[in-house]
This record gives C-alpha cells, sequence and structure tokens, in this order.
C-alpha cells in the first residue's frame, strides 16, 4: 500500500573515513567560499589531541585562527568568549571541532555572530502561565563544519542549548540555519577521545537508537534509518569496551546518530517521545545541574525506571517491535511483560558497558531529587508549555525516585 508523506533534505556532505580531514576539508572550504576559516574547540582537543593542528594544515592560508576555551554544557561565558574571537578574526567560517558541547556552543556563535538582538531576547522564551515558543531567527549563517570526536546526536541538528548559573534554566535556541554545510567523521579524530568520553556519548547514541526503534507508524524513508540506525548502535555498543582501537565502532555509532537525525527530517520532525526513551528533561538536568555527570550517564540511570513505570500502557506491536530487536521477544508475551524484558535487558547492557543504572550511583544526595525535578519545567524539547509546572515536577520527581 502506498503511503502519502513528506520529505526534506538539507545542504550538507558528509565526509567518512582515514585522514578525511587532509583529504577533503580544502573541499569544503572552497565550496563555502571561505577565507578565513576559525576553529572552535575545547581545552583538551587543542593541547592533548593533533585534531587542530591537521585542521590547521590542510586549510593552509584558510586557517584564522582558533579559541579552544568551550567549556562543558556549552556555557554561555564560553560562547561569548568564543564569539568575540571568531569576530576578531574575522571569521566567514566556522569549524566545530569537538563533543556534542562544542558543536552546539558553535550553533550559538553563529547566532551571535548574525543577529542583532541580546542573546536574552533571541533565546526561547518562557513568559508566566503561557506556552514557551522561540523567536525566528532570520539572518543568515556562517557555514558551519562539524568534525565530531565523539558520536553524537548533535552533529546534525538546529537546536542550541547553553548553560547559564545567572538562570533558572537554559538559554535555548533553534535556528535550521545553523545546521552544517560539512560534517567529518574521521578516523584519527574520533579516535582521539578518551575511553570514558567515548562510553558516555555511545551511551546516549545508544539509548537514543532504542527509543527511535520504538516509533510506530512511520514512512518507509523513516523506517529504514532508523532500523540500520539501531542496528549499527547496538552491536557496536556491546563491543565498544573491550575494542576501544577499533575505528569502525566509533564511525558506526557516529553514523547511528546521523541517521537517526535523518530518520527525523524524512518524518517532519522529531520524534514524539515515548516510553522506550528514558527522560531527555530529567537526563539534561542532571549532567546540566551536576557537571561531573556525563551525559550518557545521567541517561542510563533513568532509562529502564521510566519504561517500568510505563510498562502497563505500552501498545503490544510497539512492545513486540522493541522486544524483538533487543533479543528478549517470545511467542505468547504480553506487551506488559515485552517492556519489562526489554528494562531488564538494558540495565544487563548498561552494566556490562560498565555505566550506572541508578541515580544514587552518580552520588548525588537524595534530598536534592526534588531540585532536579524543578529544573525539567523549562525545557522546550521536553515542554513546551504543554504540561503545568506541578504535573511535570511531580512526574519527574516519581521517576527520580524509582531511578534512586
Amino acid at each position: 500500500m502506498t503511503q502519502s508523506f513528506r520529505a526534506a533534505g538539507h545542504d550538507w556532505r558528509l565526509y567518512c573515513g582515514t585522514e578525511v580531514l587532509e583529504r577533503y576539508l580544502p573541499e569544503a572550504a572552497v565550496r563555502a567560499k571561505a577565507q578565513r576559516a576559525f576553529v572552535i574547540c575545547s581545552p583538551s582537543i587543542n593541547r592533548r589531541t593533533d585534531t587542530v593542528e591537521r585542521i590547521r594544515v590542510a586549510l593552509g592560508e584558510r586557517f584564522a585562527g582558533v579559541y579552544d576555551g568551550i567549556e562543558k554544557d556549552s556555557t554561555y561565558s564560553s560562547v561569548q568568549a568564543a564569539t568575540n574571537a571568531a569576530r576578531e578574526a574575522g571569521a566567514d567560517m566556522l569549524i566545530a571541532a569537538g563533543g556534542g558541547s562544542v558543536i552546539v556552543a558553535v550553533r550559538a556563535i553563529a547566532i551571535y555572530l548574525a543577529e542583532d538582538a541580546s542573546p536574552f531576547e533571541l533565546m526561547t522564551q518562557y513568559p508566566e502561565g503561557k506556552t514557551a515558543y522561540s523567536p525566528r531567527l532570520m539572518a543568515p549563517k556562517l557555514p558551519i563544519v562539524n568534525v565530531p570526536t565523539t558520536p553524537t546526536n548533535a552533529m546534525n541538528r538546529a537546536g542550541t542549548g547553553l548553560k547559564n548559573p545567572d538562570l533558572d534554566h537554559r538559554m535555548e535556541y533553534f535556528d535550521p540555519k545553523t545546521r552544517p554545510h560539512s560534517i567529518f567523521l574521521d578516523e584519527g579524530v574520533l579516535l582521539s577521545s578518551p575511553p570514558d568520553v567515548i562510553r558516555s556519548t555511545a551511551t546516549t547514541v545508544f539509548a537514543g537508537a532504542i527509543s527511535s526503534i520504538s516509533q510506530m507508524g512511520v514512512n518507509p524513508l523513516v523506517a529504514g534509518d532508523l532500523q540500520h540506525s539501531f542496528r549499527l548502535a547496538h552491536d557496536a555498543y556491546l563491543r565498544l569496551m573491550e575494542e576501544l582501537d577499533n575505528p569502525a565502532l566509533r564511525i558506526d555509532l557516529s553514523l547511528a546518530a546521523f541517521l537517526t537525525t535523518r530518520a527525523e527530517d524524512d518524518g517532519r520532525g522529531r520524534f514524539t517521545a515515548g516510553p522506550f526513551s528514558g527522560s531527555y528533561a530529567i537526563s539534561t538536568a542532571l549532567h546540566v545541574r551536576y557537571p561531573r555527570v556525563g551525559q550518557g550517564e545521567s541517561t542510563s540511570v533513568v532509562h529502564a525506571p521510566a519504561l517500568r513505570l510505563a510498562a502497563a500502557g505500552v501498545e503490544e506491536a510497539q512492545a513486540q517491535q522493541v522486544a524483538s530487536a533487543m533479543g528478549v521477544w517470545s511467542n505468547g508475551m504480553g506487551a506488559e511483560a515485552a517492556a519489562m524484558a526489554v528494562a531488564d535487558r538494558l540495565e544487563e547492557v548498561y552494566a556490562a558497558q560498565g555505566v550506572p543504572t541508578q541515580v544514587r550511583q552518580l552520588d548525588i544526595p537524595e534530598d536534592d531529587l526534588i531540585g532536579i525535578a524543578r529544573e525539567t519545567i523549562k525545557n522546550f524539547n521536553a515542554n513546551a508549555g504543554a504540561r503545568s509546572p506541578d504535573k511535570q515536577v511531580a512526574d519527574a520527581l516519581k521517576l527520580l525516585q524509582a531511578a534512586w
């Protein structure tokens, strides 16, 4: 039966493999008509790896400098400093070399360089008693090249969230014009990430693949991307910590993340969070409130508990689809039993990779669970005013207590 659907494409190019920086970065700069390519990264990328030097050599005269002060969770202060540095360098192309924090930060830098209004006027607004909204950001943006050092779902998106301790929520922005001009999945760059970092980011990708494979009623393009994304992420994640020197696994995890976001384009929007998706709002609140907690660890501690709380309401077809993918389905199994089996398997997989499965393992005081729950209110991706603050906090606290 033929389906009716719409799909969207974006003007990106993906370069994947060995020494793709040397082979194709000059081509990307020429295609962007860039003469002043400016690199933005964290201190560790510039000082502990050869990534920036490789970029500098590959670009030659087009290399305009580097700012290496981006902080974890893309802090507003470091983004401001990077914006000033890029402006002073006369940047006409931005290169994000790093993980999700750097890639997200560079999107904000592109916005700050282009828009005239205050960053606080440009960000998502949360008017009291009303639905949150993101202002439209109309100015053209500089081309962005993403050079991920870890697998990350951030590599091909347009949303931005900055940590600002002076506010009670992140500074959030959305601008499709900050999608990347080019993405470089370079084996050497990906191998430069240490074990704890690659494990954390791979955990986030794996969890996202579970959420994606649970989507029902999607069009054929989306179904193909999500199925292959899950296979890549699942197989690579289970082998990752035993084969840390295998670049193919890091490439596969990166491609899984890329396919997930491409499927969102073909499905005309981000997928609806469901019972197999954990809790994006809580995971974000955890790693922002406690900077020492990685995003992967903040995801793994609530994934199985969230599913157990929702198991009684899972649809049979959805439960069978995920349980089959995870290898825990058996004939005659009911929807709730299948969901619980998936939750058990998730905990087994996470524990085998050495990531926590309970909130208490993060060394967070139990009396701060309410504080974490309150930080889930102003998160546009998870709650754009669809629920009351009291309901949001109550639901988040219930899950945190179950995950404790």
